[in-house]
């Protein structure tokens, strides 16, 4: 497996990790919906909170959260859409970015909520 494949998924453990921590319940892993993969789908409270994991082994090329692009934020929109339907699930819908940028042998993670409101 690529290094880079290796980094995303322990990235994804620890963005699980932290939203247990957190309180969050976690619902599904890589759900997939046509052309789109949602890496994590969370709740807390009344929220769902659909995660988007970005992680980097530098911000040389800029910070992690800067890699999601408008095209993937309508096709997680599509595919969180028909999750709640299928689901028939009365909530709120929140869409973050947990962005984790290891940093010699640490992690370093931050939780944007809301964070397509940001971009």
């Amino acid at each position: 497996m690529a290094q880079h494949n290796e980094l995303g998924k322990k990235g994804e453990q620890l963005a699980v990790d932290f939203l247990l921590k957190k309180g969050y319940e976690i619902l599904e892993r890589n759900y997939t919906f046509q052309k789109s993969e949602v890496d994590i789908i969370a709740k807390i409270k009344d929220t769902l909170a659909v995660v988007e994991v970005k992680t980097r082994s530098t911000v040389e090329f800029g910070n992690p959260q800067d890699f999601v692009k408008p095209k993937q934020i309508q096709r997680l929109v599509k595919a969180i859409d028909e999750f709640v339907n299928v689901n028939s699930l009365d909530v709120e819908v929140r869409f973050d970015v947990i962005a984790i940028v290891k940093d010699n042998k640490q992690f370093k993670i931050e939780h944007l909520e809301d964070a397509f409101y940001h971009f």
